[in-house]
């Protein structure tokens, strides 16, 4: 178990490594390695739910796109302006907004967004929860696309035109670096990611994470014996929320606008590529929705670089595959394989015997 322990500390430094040196070595790719780190959020959030509980969401992008949205409108009205105005389709107004405005509406907004979808989990979990298998993820899909489409109605918050969010002002934050706005941005994904793996990383170590897998286990045995499952079940939900209301309002500040079928709600791309990222690396483990996310990632970046018009048939492949013969994940398989490196103690046959003679 020592040995696992350094393994993983070493692993987490590595990582960490990586990601504070990465935009440096690769200054041309800051924005998508940025987004591998919003991908690694994506996948850590929905592993809580689909690994860890077994409750297998399709609509935790409806919290990405309502942090997205909460975050836009906070910083409008720290700007000084009102939201109704300020996105109008009519005409244009002069957007006139200081650097302490900007940077005071950004971090509130990234606060608000988080609050705001904690809330809205506990609301939504009172109606769904009530609901298991796959009647939980059709519905939870079906608020996901509901939201896009109300959304782009509201006419207050732009409606299908969308809202084109203040731009980066600059500053001497990072004093002669080429690309400021991508390096200020970078790193706030970057620490939010990482605060999602450690928190998590804490969480299942406590009493709740060992709650949350006898849910999975078998709920109804769960609550006969004293577990209250619907809280375990709200504050799970609420904490995957807190985190994608963070990465939806930081996302919507990097591609600078917002529209509600695409960028927010995107069910067809972001919602099902963080399912199959956890599937990927191996549902149910730490570590496997971060490797399953880099890989996904990179031969998603790829594909859309090299085989455009075969990008959807490459990743379709690696999910039929996933599904199909590999549904343990890379993690899954290599705990299988080689159990001792992960701590796990495997009692064989020669190892049984033993014991019962000594009995």
């Amino acid at each position: 178990m020592i040995a696992t322990n350094t393994n993983e500390r070493l692993l987490q430094i590595a990582v960490l490594a990586f990601g504070l040196i990465a935009p440096f070595l690769f200054p041309a790719y800051i924005q998508q390695i940025a987004l591998l780190w919003i991908m690694i959020l994506f996948a850590l959030t929905w592993d809580t739910m689909g690994g860890q509980m077994g409750y297998n969401s399709l609509g935790n992008i409806f919290f990405f796109g309502a942090g997205m949205y909460i975050c836009a409108v906070v910083q409008i009205i720290v700007g000084g302006y009102d939201v109704g105005e300020y996105t109008a389709a009519f005409g244009a107004i002069k957007v006139d907004i200081t650097d302490a405005q900007y940077f005071s509406g950004l971090f509130i907004g990234l606060g608000a967004a988080a609050v705001g979808c904690v809330f809205l989990s506990i609301i939504l979990g009172f109606f769904f929860f009530g609901l298991r298998g796959p009647y939980f993820a059709i519905g939870t899909l079906g608020i996901a696309l509901a939201a896009g489409e109300l959304i782009g109605a509201w006419r207050w918050v732009g409606g299908g035109s969308g809202i084109s969010l203040p731009l980066y002002p600059g500053s001497d934050i990072f004093p002669g670096s080429a690309d400021e706005e991508g390096l200020f941005f970078y790193f706030l994904c970057m620490i939010s990611a990482v605060a999602t793996f450690l928190f998590f990383r804490w969480l299942y170590k406590t009493r709740f994470g060992l709650a949350l897998n006898a849910i999975r286990d078998d709920e109804e045995k769960a609550e006969g014996m004293g577990i209250h499952t619907m809280r375990y079940k709200t504050v799970a939900w609420a904490c995957s929320a807190f985190f994608l209301g963070i990465s939806g309002g930081l996302h919507g500040n990097i591609v600078h606008f917002i529209e509600p079928l695409e960028v927010a709600f995107p069910t067809i791309t972001f919602g099902i590529f963080m399912v199959a990222m956890s599937l990927l690396g191996g549902k149910g483990t730490l570590w496997g929705p971060i490797l399953g996310a880099v890989l996904f990632h990179v031969i998603k970046e790829v594909t859309w670089t090299h085989l455009l018009g075969w990008q959807w048939v490459a990743l379709g492949l690696i999910i039929i595959v996933n599904v199909v013969y590999f549904q343990q994940g890379i993690v899954g398989w290599l705990m299988e394989r080689f159990p001792e490196r992960f701590g796990i103690r495997v009692e064989t046959d020669a190892t049984a015997q033993g014991k019962g003679g000594a009995d």
